[in-house]
């Protein structure tokens, strides 16, 4: 009688029903309480929605990213959070949240079936692409299970969004403790990572070996986490897919000229200061910033996050000092972007006169337009150069420099299947259109922006359609002389005279590096062709590409 007396109190306790809890559902102990995920059917755990930070909302918005507030009791982390208030700027983007809401900064983390906590496993955190305007860490394309079935911790998360993420004003300023205002969006993500060192090795992971990554907009915030100091003591390792802080694509104004900006804003919305800001709700103020002719907001040098240029703080070898895989796609914008005509030898010709009007023989030796074939592949890369692929080779070019740290360089150049859902057309950039009568552009010959995504983060998808190959290294002085490993070891190149002729580095063709995520895939199909972006050499050619702004492209 005792002891059934004793089985039924207990069965009534708590810790009892914790323990019920538990053998359905993995659970974790996080620094601000208890979490429950679920178990996916292949065993991976997974936790969605974990807030990293306080709600972003009302005295908070356009504040750094606040801490978490504890709870007590057991918190669901079953399903992802709303997206960051954004518009649908993309096609191409599928979200498995409810909607959006300023309240948005969680994360999400993927588990391997038996990683228990102190296991020490490798931790990659990924950050989604959008232009700095759109995106969320529940797109399907990004989701972790797959690489947390071979054994990595994998973590999305959300960041602040356009307005919300960049707004600079004179008054936050001055509020600011550290005299900065703008970049909230930069600094959301440098609280995941910060969040990743306190919690990680609950879940199983290394906290020593967390390596970051992101395509187009965050391949920018890969470069930009590695130069902030808010973040760079913080990371292992790092993986660039098309695009950085090195090019005019996505500046780096000064704090001074982003607060007039925020002052004209404020002015057209009749805010007559921070508060009455504050005081709008999200959904006007994402509908004010969407209209036509109000101004735009991205990163800045603000003193804080960004105490100076970014390329400044790589060129000065201030940077993290890690190892780091970049690389662009082979067709990373359409030739339609800078000739609207179909590209022959006189309008090729005739833009890059326009374009380097100092270096034009230079720049038609550069970019020959003899035939057809030549002036639509020469157009296409010039293009990619300007929209995103010389950026990021110049990324790789400078830590290469003086970072002292292996350097990997890739290119993408499998194309994307023919759409084939109706109602959808290719895009710019690699968007879609949904709807509407646009008539499809003509296929891709090369891989378009975003193209690698989904073979980059479904490794084991990767590895049942191309052979695995090992990385070849690039140092800095190889980097330097525009050698790859596999130059070095005397293989032909399939064009070398005409590579050389055009002052190109030959790209290194590896997918990943042992030194980043202990073997794993992540990126396409390994390639090495005559074509592509990377004709810069050491920068010796005198033809910097020209601006070109990022409202059009979905970066």
């Amino acid at each position: 009688m005792r002891t059934r007396l004793s089985i039924a109190l207990l069965a009534l306790s708590p810790f009892a029903t914790a323990l019920a809890q538990s053998a359905g559902a993995p659970r974790a102990q996080t620094v601000n309480g208890t979490v429950v995920g679920t178990t996916l059917p292949s065993g991976v755990k997974a936790f969605r929605g974990l807030p990293f930070a306080d709600a972003p909302v009302r005295e908070n918005r356009w504040r750094p990213p606040q801490p978490v507030k504890n709870w007590s009791g057991v918190r669901k982390a079953d399903r992802f959070a709303d997206q960051c208030m954004q518009a649908r700027v993309f096609g191409d983007m599928m979200f498995r949240n409810s909607g959006v809401s300023e309240d948005c900064l969680y994360l999400n983390v993927w588990v391997p079936p038996n990683a228990q906590p102190g296991a020490n496993l490798p931790v990659l955190v990924y950050y989604y692409g959008g232009g700095f305007v759109a995106g969320d860490g529940s797109e399907p394309r990004y989701d972790g299970e797959s690489m947390a079935k071979r054994g990595i911790i994998v973590v999305t998360t959300s960041y602040r969004l356009g307005i919300f993420g960049f707004f600079s004003h004179p008054e936050l300023t001055a509020e600011s403790p550290n005299h900065a205002s703008g970049n909230y969006s930069l600094m959301d993500q440098a609280a995941a990572l910060q969040w990743v060192q306190a919690n990680i090795s609950r879940f199983g992971g290394n906290p020593k070996h967390v390596v970051i990554a992101g395509e187009s907009a965050g391949s920018f915030a890969v470069s930009a986490q590695m130069a902030s100091p808010m973040a760079r003591n913080l990371i292992a390792g790092a993986i660039g897919e098309s695009g950085a802080f090195f090019s005019t694509t996505i500046a780096t104004p000064t704090r001074d000229s982003t607060e007039k900006v925020g002052t004209a804003f404020a002015q057209k919305v009749g805010a007559g200061n921070l508060a009455a800001l504050r005081a709008i709700s999200a959904t006007e103020l994402l509908d004010w910033s969407g209209r036509p002719g109000m101004p735009r907001f991205g990163p800045n040098v603000d003193g804080y996050f960004f105490p100076e240029v970014p390329a400044k703080i790589f060129a000065e070898g201030k940077q993290a000092k890690v190892p780091l895989l970049a690389g662009w796609n082979s067709e990373e914008m359409t030739s339609r972007a800078i000739i609207q005509e179909t590209p022959n030898s006189e309008n090729v010709k005739a833009f890059l006169a326009k374009m380097f009007p100092k270096n034009t023989d230079e720049a038609v030796k550069v970019f020959p337009a003899s035939t057809p074939e030549e002036a639509q592949q020469t157009a296409t890369d010039l293009a990619s150069d300007r929209f995103i692929g010389f950026s990021t080779w110049k990324w790789l070019d400078v830590h290469a420099k003086t970072s002292g740290k292996p350097v990997y360089r890739y290119l993408y150049a499998r194309p994307r299947p023919p759409t084939v859902e109706a109602g959808v057309t290719p895009n710019l950039a690699g968007g879609v259109t949904r709807g509407g009568n646009t008539p499809a552009p003509p296929q891709a010959k090369g891989a378009v922006h975003s193209a690698e995504i989904e073979y980059a983060d479904d490794a084991e998808l990767l590895r049942e359609l191309h052979q695995v190959v090992q990385p070849e290294r690039c140092g800095p002085a190889e980097l330097a002389r525009g050698q790859s490993g596999r130059e070095r070891a005397g293989a032909a190149h399939p064009d070398r005279r005409r590579h050389a002729r055009r002052g190109g580095a030959a790209r290194a063709v590896s997918v990943a590096g042992p030194d980043l995520l202990g073997g794993a895939v992540v990126a396409g199909p390994p390639t090495l062709t005559p074509r592509g972006q990377s004709r810069w050499g050491q920068s010796q050619t005198g033809l910097p590409p020209a601006a070109m702004g990022s409202d059009a492209f979905g970066i």
